[in-house]
Parts: structure tokens; C-alpha cells; sequence
């Protein structure tokens, strides 16, 4: 797919690391399967990931967490 950010580049499956930051919470996602543009790196992550990546961010807030690191395992 043609990526929306740079309108140059091609997207190709590849893992990325997601940053998510709520309050003094923060949750480091690595090995999260994506969409990746060849040209300027902007990933894209499919409704399941997505829903993933979300559902850990709220449980380590919900936890308490202050720096969480997680691979995340998507079937």
C-alpha cells in the first residue's frame, strides 16, 4: 500500500516498537507486527494489533505502572 504520510514510499510487513505514554505511565510495545513504509518508516497496525497494543497500555496504567516493557504476541 502506498504509504499517506510521504505519498512515496511502499509498505511492506515488519515489526516496529510502539510508544505509549498516559500520565506518569509509560509502555514500551516491541516486536508489534506492522505495516512499515520503506521510505520514511511510518508504520500502520491492523485493527487486532491495534486492539493489542491499546489493552496493554490501559493494564499497565490500571497496574500502576511506571515504565513498562512488553513484546507483544500476536497470533
Amino acid at each position: 500500500m502506498e504509504c499517506s504520510i510521504c505519498k512515496v514510499g511502499e509498505t511492506k510487513p515488519g515489526q516496529v516498537t510502539v510508544t505509549l505514554e498516559k500520565g506518569s505511565t509509560i509502555v514500551l510495545l516491541k516486536q508489534v507486527p506492522a505495516e512499515v513504509c520503506q521510505n520514511c518508516g511510518h508504520y500502520y497496525l491492523d485493527t487486532e494489533t491495534t486492539k493489542k497494543v491499546l489493552e496493554a497500555g490501559q493494564e499497565a496504567v490500571k497496574n500502576g505502572a511506571e515504565l513498562e516493557i512488553v513484546n507483544l504476541k500476536v497470533a
